[in-house]
């Protein structure tokens, strides 16, 4: 994998969590009343999502494996080489879920579910980027 491709993807991911942090106000109802909030958090959230999909990919074409057919599917082949542990992998696995309701439904989002991504989910990312990193 080229650490190059690797760092700035990790940079990356690291300021999506930080926009995140910033951005999402302290309370639930404070999010469903803020347009601009909402969308600066779901996109962040959505970006740092897709970082960690293009990460596992980058880091599976080093490895003698089968390459994923879905986004879920690369959480999965990284947890099945020990790269990540499989609690990880299930939350990542729905965090790829999440990613896909707010690209394609927006409208459908649940503005509590998404303030509880953003402030009890980060550390997946920030986990996710480590295991990456070592």
């Amino acid at each position: 994998m080229d650490r190059l491709v690797l760092d700035s993807k990790i940079e990356s991911l690291r300021r999506c969590v930080a926009r995140v942090t910033a951005k999402c106000p302290p309370t639930v109802e404070g999010l469903a009343a803020d347009i601009d909030a909402q969308d600066v958090v779901v996109l962040n959230l959505s970006r740092a999502v897709q970082l960690c999909v293009d990460i596992a990919m980058h880091r599976l074409t080093d490895l003698d494996v089968a390459m994923p057919q879905t986004m879920g599917d690369a959480f999965s082949a990284l947890a099945s080489q020990g790269i990540i542990s499989a609690e990880l992998c299930q939350r990542m696995r729905g965090a790829v879920g999440f990613r896909n309701l707010a690209v394609h439904n927006y409208d459908t989002i649940s503005w509590a579910i998404v303030f509880e991504i953003a402030h009890t989910r980060l550390d997946d990312f920030r986990t996710f980027a480590k295991a990456m990193l070592t």
